[in-house]
């Protein structure tokens, strides 16, 4: 959500920002903007829309600077335009400020600068930054503190980059509760929201704590704690490379990380999961007499990371028979949890930047509870707050949709509930018959793959639908749930997942001549139950995909390798994501970048 940039170095900075904000675009946004120092004053320009238009009335030639600040707006106070459009300038032209998150108290704030004299032009809460620099500006002549003062004053997440002509070839930084990191390249320092957008000119980061902040000057970083005391801090590389970030031939991002869950997979789950050798992660591990006194687990997280935390409580409930519960992340604090030392809670999320999740993580760790984050992410907000971290080796994902994330959460989840299982009880026949069905998923994945012209047609023929239906029992309603969010977030369709056995108690009455439900069918155990419940709606006219690894013959039928009920949601997942996709592209939307959507969601 939003993207910032920012460069000081020996180059031209517009370029620099303009390719690291097309690199953020995932994002999410709905208007873009960039400012420099050039010739002792700020130059700016910016307006709603995409990159593409801000780049076509933007004149390189005329942006000389060496220094700037970018951002891509995801309206929170004011609707899209040019200006409510970052970065912005107090009155006097001295300060430009692009910033992440919500400042709480934004309207007090304003509402005192106006009775000291100052305008706005904006409906946003950002504008109060710079104007709050120059109202401290004007008292004391001094910069720095203006900037301290002004930290001071604010309420709420930011991430905040402030460039001035006040002092050339500066920059200031300064983080609460979104994300911002800082890159030495051998041409400049590099400022960003995410490690994509610099990850071309350096592979070694500062991650800025909570509160921390930082004076880029020239070529050197000083940072500094929540009370402007001076710090050292360390760099720490991020091993990813930029063809990761690249579609390498693949029309979208979206199909090329569909096309890398078999690696993505494999990269997270080595060195956890060997068919001979107990599972081990390297961040931590749980000793039999805890997971014994353990009253209850949380899976906590938002979205498609939550579908993936059901996933893992079936797998934990049946190997374990420790009771776990899952729950919305934004909904975790107001539910007022029972918490205590006996509570181990996993917090899933993909960026690890996810502001509600981070807030639940925030109030177990004050309850005592022990905490476990799974993050995409090195280095991110969830990881830094946790006792324990487990990462999934994924690589970057660009397109908002999860895919190859998701995948590597389920296999995390699944491979978290196999090894607290041979923690209690040792090394069976099951897990070991596990173990080596995971270690074979990879290549069942891309024996799924071989039917994409099937779900392209299939795709073909539902492109027109206005209302789909899923439903599934077990972990196959796990599927379901995904399935439809997928079809959600790219294609605008209307969809809705429900428990196969939960048709008669209402939802049947939707169901009408020629309506599209996929019926997820992969569990023996429930196959004559959720057969039945597909044979109800097929009854009523309703036209039945279905994804199933029984011995099913049809034409609508999409036929998965057949594998324990714990881990086929992996494999069954796949064709529903095609699916999603290609209804996506017969509409001729934006895959990548779904309306009102954004990768990472950094306020609450």
């Amino acid at each position: 959500m939003c993207g910032i940039v920012g460069y000081v170095g020996k180059n031209k900075a517009i370029y620099s920002l303009i390719k690291g904000l097309k690199t953020l675009e995932y994002r999410g946004y709905d208007s873009a903007g960039v400012a420099l120092i050039q010739n002792g004053e700020i130059i700016s320009i910016k307006d709603k829309g995409r990159i593409d238009h801000l780049e076509n009335i933007l004149e390189y030639d005329k942006f000389t600077g060496n220094i700037g600040i970018a951002h891509t707006r995801w309206a929170t106070h004011g609707i899209p335009s040019k200006e409510n459009a970052h970065p912005h300038i107090d009155q006097n032209h001295h300060f430009a400020v692009v910033h992440n998150g919500i400042l709480e108290n934004y309207l007090e704030l304003k509402d005192f600068l106006c009775k000291e004299g100052f305008s706005f032009s904006s409906q946003t809460d950002t504008e109060v930054v710079p104007v709050l620099m120059e109202y401290y500006y004007q008292k004391d002549k001094d910069v720095i503190k203006a900037f301290q003062h002004t930290l001071k004053d604010l309420r709420g997440s930011y991430g905040i980059l402030i460039i001035t002509p006040l002092l050339p070839d500066t920059i200031l930084v300064a983080k609460n509760n979104s994300p911002l990191v800082i890159g030495k390249g051998c041409d400049g320092i590099y400022v960003a929201s995410d490690v994509p957008a610099i990850l071309q000119y350096t592979n070694y980061f500062y991650f800025l704590e909570d509160g921390q902040k930082a004076i880029i000057h020239d070529d050197v970083i000083t940072f500094y704690d929540s009370k402007f005391h001076e710090i050292s801090k360390q760099s720490k590389k991020i091993d990813w490379e930029m063809d990761a970030i690249d579609k390498n031939g693949y029309e979208d991002y979206m199909l090329k990380e569909i096309h890398e869950q078999p690696e993505a997979f494999k990269n997270t789950l080595n060195g956890i999961i060997s068919a001979h050798e107990p599972i081990h992660f390297l961040e931590f591990s749980l000793d039999k007499k805890y997971l014994e006194q353990l009253k209850q687990i949380y899976i906590v997280a938002c979205g498609t990371a939550m579908h993936a935390g059901l996933v893992g409580k079936y797998a934990i409930e049946r190997l374990c028979r420790i009771p776990v519960i899952v729950e919305v992340a934004s909904e975790f604090r107001y539910q007022d949890p029972i918490l205590d030392e006996q509570t181990l809670c996993i917090f899933i999320s993909q960026s690890g930047e996810t502001a509600d999740t981070i807030a639940a993580l925030k109030l177990a760790r004050e309850r005592k509870a022990k905490t476990i984050a799974i993050s995409n992410v090195f280095e991110s907000s969830i990881t830094r707050e946790a006792k324990y971290t487990i990462y999934t080796h994924a690589g970057p994902e660009i397109a908002v949709a999860s895919t190859k994330a998701y995948i590597a959460q389920v296999g995390i989840m699944v491979s978290l509930a196999l090894y607290m299982k041979e923690v209690l009880e040792g090394v069976n026949d099951e897990i070991i018959a596990l173990k080596r069905d995971i270690i074979e998923i990879p290549r069942l994945m891309e024996e799924v793959f071989k039917n994409e012209d099937m779900f392209k047609e299939l795709a073909h023929r539902m492109s027109k639908e206005t209302d789909l239906f899923y439903i599934g029992r077990g972990n196959d309603y796990h599927t379901a749930m995904e399935g439809s969010l997928k079809l959600k977030e790219i294609s605008y369709i209307h969809s809705e997942a429900y428990p196969a056995g939960e048709l008669k108690h209402g939802p049947i009455a939707l169901i009408d001549k020629g309506t599209y439900v996929f019926g997820i069918l992969t569990d023996a155990q429930v196959y004559e139950k959720t057969f039945s419940n597909l044979e109800e709606v097929k009854s009523r006219g309703a036209n039945i995909i279905l994804v199933t690894n029984q011995d099913i013959k049809g034409d609508n039928v999409i036929t998965i390798p057949n594998i324990d009920p714990i881990l086929s949601p992996i494999l069954a997942i796949i064709p529903l994501q095609f699916i999603a996709y290609y209804i996506a592209k017969e509409k001729g939307l934006d895959v990548d970048k779904p309306r009102n959507l954004a990768k990472s969601v950094t306020v609450e």
